[in-house]
């Protein structure tokens, strides 16, 4: 019996280590919004060779080789949930007019799971493109941009792995054509980017009328007997987001071209009577036909990019999209301080450049109805402009300027041609050129020579606007309806990333970050800024609250009329400045308290000593908290006018945890005792916590991550706070 005692004994500490490795692999990793994780990006090989498994700690993705190539696995590790439950093609293209999928395995007849152990019986399609083999590579940046130019939340280059998968086809009739489907994994995200090319290697060209280049047979989140497509839950453990986006709205759900969810009729243990379940995920561009692959040339998809939720509330959601945006596209993290200038001659924007250097501005924008004319190729007009900057530089202030491109009507050769009727017209606002044109071609030049003649630094592109087609046939950028839209965006695109890789800052009218912008509107009516100014001051509140869910602080402009915009006489403007000074301090505060730039529209910036002094103390404090004003924002209330409304930066990586902005839009001082949430800065136990430039107090954190604050604001104003953790603890 002792003997046996003994044994159990003997065994306490192997059962434990057992556990504890059970523990350690099961366990989720910490939250990556919040602490950053050690384990980095894997691209592995299966002991038996069937199998290739990409992770980072926080995604498993997996693909059988063997037969062909096919996704077995999507897991998100920080929750454990499996987002597949069945095999689809990897791909599907539609050339010459025929479908073909790529990659992809058959014989899974219960679709509403899978097993490991089926595959092994699952057979490749014969008219499939065929996996041949695949490469590993550390990720490179797309695009080469300099983050010394302008001020950016500094961060370290993106940095993962890249695996390329390389097909080709199984018919005789698509002989000459390679395929590789790529997939970027990145460190310290839950983020996947797919994307696929087509190179060309035959005698003859081929037509490509759709590439779908994304298929998952997706998990439902709802058991719905009866119910119509459109209303029924889509899966929202993963977003996707493509960088073909269009639609003049200012956010990417309503501008997204390219993400469809379809019905799986092959799923038929669906609790869905007609099968009408939406679990079927297909990426592609809708109008994006009949290009044409020539002989040597190569064509590329929409870059598909994957991020899985750990939570489905709507903060860090919107705190993942918004961390997926600084990994990918780190130029949307610059943010210069810019004035809006309506200048008739060169003596007025000397005199604002000369403002801008005194007050801490650090950029000049010659807005729209000024004397600008980047399409002036005169020696004259590019020598006056290059003067002008060469002078703006020298005070250390970048300078750009407005370019209108939709909204006109160049000439009937030039302009998008309506497949409706034949003519010019149909686009988004009417008329509009098509940049596939021979004149759009031109502008898209002379704009390159603009800036490489006259050293501008920033583009405010008033266009190209939503997808407009066009059925010409004669202009030299597209072949005809089909592929115009397609051809059109390729040209914009083109021209974003050069401008972008020159170091030119662009405020874009759309959706186009992924592939060079960097600041799009918050998103606004422009009649509002005819309103009363305390009527805009709420409106920009609102506007702020809005449009920060997904997009960081420094992705949107707003704005602030000095002068007269669309009307509203004086009630709506700040001139003479010296005579608002209040109103023209708190929108100021409101816009840089929440790290958004705003386009101040007018002639100067400061009239009078006092007025100079105080754009000089708001741009200071702005300077001086500007690395967690340009942080994350967190939504505390929205502006309504009836009540105090405020938000909270969050950064755990640096000394400022978070700095708070409230609000008292009354006619009367208010006392609130609020919840302060700080989950999102990191901090567990004590935060310390002061008033503008008062002295710090410590709050216990309650068992939900907030503490109880007490403030007071005065009648139609507004008041700050800085939140620290214990003097001992570093910054993560």
């Amino acid at each position: 019996m002792k003997l046996k005692n003994l044994q159990i004994l003997l065994l306490i500490p192997l059962i434990l280590a057992g556990l504890s490795k059970v523990y350690a692999q099961t366990t989720p990793p910490q939250d990556w919004l919040i602490k950053p994780i050690a384990a980095k990006a894997q691209v592995l090989k299966s002991a038996d060779g069937k199998e290739i498994v990409l992770q980072n700690g926080l995604l498993k993705r997996v693909f059988r080789i063997s037969a062909n190539l096919a996704c077995i696995d999507y897991t998100n590790l920080s929750t454990g949930q499996q987002l597949l439950r069945s095999v689809r093609e990897e791909a599907r293209l539609v050339i010459n007019g025929k479908s073909y999928n790529v990659g992809g395995l058959y014989g899974q007849k219960e679709k509403a799971y899978l097993q490991p152990e089926w595959v092994d019986e699952f057979k490749a399609g014969p008219a499939d493109f065929k996996y041949v083999s695949y490469e590993v590579k550390p990720i490179t940046p797309r695009i080469k941009w300099n983050d010394s130019r302008y001020w950016s939340l500094r961060a370290q280059p993106a940095s993962g792995k890249t695996v390329s998968f390389l097909y080709k086809p199984a018919v005789a009739e698509l002989e000459g054509l390679e395929l590789t489907v790529v997939y970027e994994l990145y460190d310290g995200i839950p983020l996947i980017v797919k994307s696929l090319s087509v190179v060309n290697k035959g005698s003859q060209s081929f037509k490509i009328d759709r590439v779908v280049n994304e298929v998952l047979g997706m998990v439902e989140e709802e058991s719905s007997v009866e119910g119509s497509f459109e209303i029924m839950k889509k899966p929202s453990g993963i977003y996707f987001e493509t960088n073909y986006a269009y639609n003049n709205s200012m956010n990417y759900a309503n501008s997204d071209q390219t993400t469809h969810w379809k019905a799986d009729s092959t799923y038929t243990s669906q609790v869905h009577y007609r099968h009408q379940t939406p679990v079927l995920l297909e990426i592609y561009p809708e109008k994006a036909g009949g290009i044409e692959l020539k002989r040597g040339e190569i064509f590329n998809s929409v870059r598909t990019h994957e991020l899985l939720m750990n939570k489905d509330d709507r903060e860090s959601r919107g705190l993942a999209i918004r961390k997926m945006y600084r990994t990918i596209a780190p130029w949307t993290s610059a943010n210069p301080i810019f004035m809006h200038l309506v200048a008739r001659n060169e003596g007025q924007v000397i005199t604002a450049i000369d403002q801008c250097a005194a007050t801490g501005y650090e950029a000049l924008i010659i807005s729209f109805g000024s004397a600008l004319n980047m399409e002036d190729t005169s020696q004259t007009n590019i020598g006056k402009w290059k003067k002008l900057a060469d002078y703006a530089h020298s005070k250390n202030i970048k300078i750009g300027g407005y370019s209108l491109f939709s909204s006109r009507s160049i000439s009937a050769a030039d302009d998008v041609v309506d497949p409706k009727t034949g003519k010019p017209g149909g686009a988004f606002f009417g008329n509009a050129p098509c940049f596939g044109s021979k004149w759009g071609l031109w502008y898209r030049d002379t704009i390159k020579d603009f800036y490489t003649k006259t050293g501008f630094d920033i583009w405010e592109n008033d266009g190209p606007y939503p997808g407009d087609v066009c059925a010409s046939t004669t202009h030299p950028g597209h072949k005809g309806l089909e592929d115009s839209q397609w051809k059109q965006m390729e040209i914009q695109k083109e021209l974003y990333t050069w401008l972008n890789e020159k170091g030119v800052y662009i405020n874009a009218p759309d959706w186009y970050f992924l592939d060079g912008t960097n600041k799009i509107a918050l998103g606004y009516r422009e009649v509002n800024f005819s309103l009363p100014r305390a009527n805009q001051k709420i409106l920009n509140r609102q506007n702020i609250y809005d449009a920060t869910w997904a997009k960081t602080p420094s992705m949107g402009w707003g704005f602030v009329p000095l002068t007269q915009y669309q009307g509203g006489g004086s009630a709506a403007t700040l001139e003479p400045l010296s005579e608002h000074l209040k109103d023209y301090e708190q929108l100021m505060m409101q816009y840089y308290g929440a790290g958004v730039q705003a386009c101040y529209r007018g002639p100067r910036l400061y009239d009078t000593e006092e007025t100079k002094q105080t754009v000089i103390n708001v741009i200071s404090w702005y300077k001086k908290y500007r690395n967690i004003l340009n942080s994350d924002l967190i939504h505390l209330r929205r502006a309504d006018a009836r009540d105090w409304d405020g938000i909270l930066h969050v950064n755990p990586a640096q000394k400022e945890k978070g700095l708070m902005m409230l609000y008292n839009p009354t006619k009367e001082k208010i006392v609130r005792t609020i919840k302060v949430p700080l989950y999102y800065t990191g901090l567990t136990d004590i935060a310390r916590v002061r008033e503008k430039e008062g002295s710090m107090k410590n709050y216990k954190l309650n068992r939900d991550y907030t503490i109880d604050l007490t403030f007071s604001i005065d009648a139609e104003s507004y008041t700050w706070f800085v939140i620290e953790g214990p003097a001992h603890q570093k910054a993560l």
